[in-house]
């Protein structure tokens, strides 16, 4: 799968409308708190559409005849109706406002958990920016539709079929003239329908790209300011604001631009009304009180069409965020646990590879060719070889993170294919050369792999590895607050936190993934005595650039261009001479 960089577009299939049935299926559970709110706008309606109705009583049959009791009458139900109109409006905001925000929260809850499941391929493949705004932004454009558009829609349209036919028994011909502009309306709303979606779409896409640059950007801003690249930057960033806010424009326009010609054929409508409802009431075809009502139903008409037709852009603005909602979870992970998967036993920790193969992309280049190596319980393997060699690729696909394209890989000579991904993980700790620490307290970034762990563990951890002494240094000592990426610790604290983070989790199997290679040499020794009482008994695999820190592992491993070239223990590869030799003479010179 090719990188989605922050500059480009993401590719999207054509927009399924059955998006839309998708998302309102999480409604389903609130199905009752909905219907009420259904009655409720019934309520509402019913009071205002009885308004007109009730002008048109009281001009007829009571101001014109005199009727002050029958009009104060009048006025009290007009009054009551008002109340109801607007108790049940606000309940129902109530209602439907708790709603939307339960099914927000549902829908990014499935979304975030479904993110946790999908293969590292997956996130190899799109900006962390990207995904983090189908997670916020995309689903946040859903809430108007769940809170308002929903329940609107269903009472517009009761609305205007209502309103149509309380005004067709006031006056059937007065009513058939005036609605003689509403197909020009139908028309233009389909011819713009097509442009207002594609439309929505490009604005998704040149959110998602800016939010992927402001990502990129925090998460580098280091490096940023020590090579001075900050105007250079503010102008990258103001180039993707502007794409983004001239799509918008162009969006917004055409979606509001129906909004003006609804009011103009509206207008036409009641001028018609107007011009031909004067005429027959000089003709004594019609009565005052039916005119004024019809009056004020020709503008009750026309709400719910412009309410429909605002609906239609929420719909279009909803349907293309669904779109990268549903993308996402329609993502299946790479990795899974096969349907007859079995749960992997405790293991010894011996580990063999049959001839492995893999490449990251299909069709691809080649990492390991045809690998073939057998590590007995308890032994130490060091690999070794320049960047690109397939060191980290063994890891990657001993613990499953990618899946071999072909060959096997046994763990008690337990084929780890057929078993179950979790059980075979936490029996493996893994170090990598990637330190990450997360928001929140020293211990907890401890415990992070062993949820179990007592604080007396935690503390143990952390004296094997050396790092009790900083820790214990700090204003509150393991309790001490330590923020994103631990932007406050020292690069080697980092490592060491997350070193004492994977012993804690009692691993069978241990890899140390460049486990060392920001700590001083003072430390690195410390930890090498510590580690060995860590290795003993325990299957460990190390990689390490520093050839020094290797030298006691059981057996060495050179790789070049994903194939063992060399093998054996530090000793034997020195006598032999070659190319471990060379690389390790070629580092101690440097270090002399």
């Amino acid at each position: 799968m090719a990188y989605n960089r922050y500059f480009e577009d993401e590719k999207m299939e054509n927009l399924d409308p059955n998006n839309i049935k998708r998302v309102l299926a999480y409604l389903k559970p609130y199905k009752y708190r909905v219907a009420l709110s259904l009655f409720l706008m019934a309520m509402a309606a019913f009071a205002d559409l009885l308004g007109p109705y009730l002008t048109k009583i009281a001009i007829d049959n009571y101001i014109l005849a005199g009727d002050y009791r029958g009009l104060t009458i009048i006025s009290l139900i007009f009054m009551g109706l008002l109340a109801v109109n607007g108790f049940a409006v606000r309940f129902r905001v109530l209602i439907m406002s708790k709603v939307g925000h339960q099914v927000v929260r549902n829908i990014r809850q499935d979304l975030f958990q479904h993110i946790q499941n999908l293969s590292f391929s997956y996130f190899d493949s799109i900006p962390a920016g990207k995904i983090i705004v189908r997670v916020m932004n995309n689903v946040n454009s859903l809430q108007n539709l769940l809170e308002n558009g929903l329940i609107n829609i269903i009472t517009d349209t009761f609305r205007f079929l209502a309103i149509l036919l309380i005004m067709l028994n006031l006056n059937l011909r007065l009513t058939l003239i005036s609605i003689t502009v509403m197909p020009i309306l139908i028309f233009l709303i389909f011819l713009l329908k097509k442009k207002i979606r594609i439309g929505w779409r490009r604005v998704q896409k040149k959110r998602s790209n800016m939010n992927a640059y402001i990502h990129e950007s925090l998460t580098g801003m280091k490096i940023t300011q020590a090579f001075v690249r900050e105007e250079k930057n503010s102008n990258i960033f103001k180039d993707l604001q502007n794409d983004y806010v001239s799509n918008w424009m162009k969006t917004v326009m055409m979606s509001h631009g129906i909004f003006p010609i609804v009011l103009l054929i509206n207008t036409a409508s009641v001028i018609i009304m107007y011009l031909v409802g004067i005429r027959d009431l000089n003709a004594g075809l019609v009565t005052i009180g039916t005119l004024v009502a019809l009056l004020q139903y020709i503008w009750r008409l026309w709400q719910p069409i412009i309410n429909i037709s605002n609906f239609y852009n929420q719909v279009l603005v909803a349907n293309s965020a669904a779109e990268r909602i549903f993308d996402v979870l329609d993502t299946d992970p790479d990795i899974v646990d096969l349907p007859e998967a079995k749960v992997m036993p405790e293991i010894d920790g011996k580990v063999e590879f049959k001839n492995v193969s893999f490449s990251y992309e299909e069709d691809g280049e080649i990492i390991l060719k045809d690998m073939n190596f057998e590590v007995q319980p308890g032994e130490t393997i060091a690999f070794v070889g320049a960047t690109g060699a397939g060191k980290s690729t063994i890891i990657n696909l001993m613990t499953r993170f990618y899946d071999i394209d072909k060959g096997d890989i046994l763990i008690d000579d337990i084929d780890i294919q057929g078993v179950k991904i979790a059980s075979l993980r936490k029996q493996i700790g893994v170090m990598m050369q990637d330190t990450f620490i997360f928001s929140g307290s020293i211990a907890d970034n401890i415990r992070y792999g062993n949820l179990e762990a007592t604080r007396e563990d935690i503390e143990e951890a952390a004296k094997m590895v050396y790092a009790d002494s900083f820790i214990r240094e700090m204003e509150n000592g393991y309790d001490t607050e330590v923020n994103e990426r631990g932007s406050r610790l020292s690069v080697g604290q980092r490592q060491l936190i997350s070193f004492a983070r994977t012993i804690l989790s009692d691993p069978k199997i241990l890899i140390l993934d460049e486990a060392t290679s920001s700590i001083d040499t003072q430390t690195e020794i410390l930890i090498q005595k510590a580690t060995q009482a860590v290795l003993k008994g325990r299957t460990s695999f190390v990689i390490a650039h520093r050839l020094s820190t290797i030298r006691n592992a059981d057996r060495i491993m050179v790789l070049e261009a994903g194939e063992i070239i060399e093998t054996g223990s530090h000793e034997e590869l020195m006598a032999r001479q070659g190319h471990y030799h060379d690389l390790y003479m070629a580092q101690y010179n440097r270090v002399i």
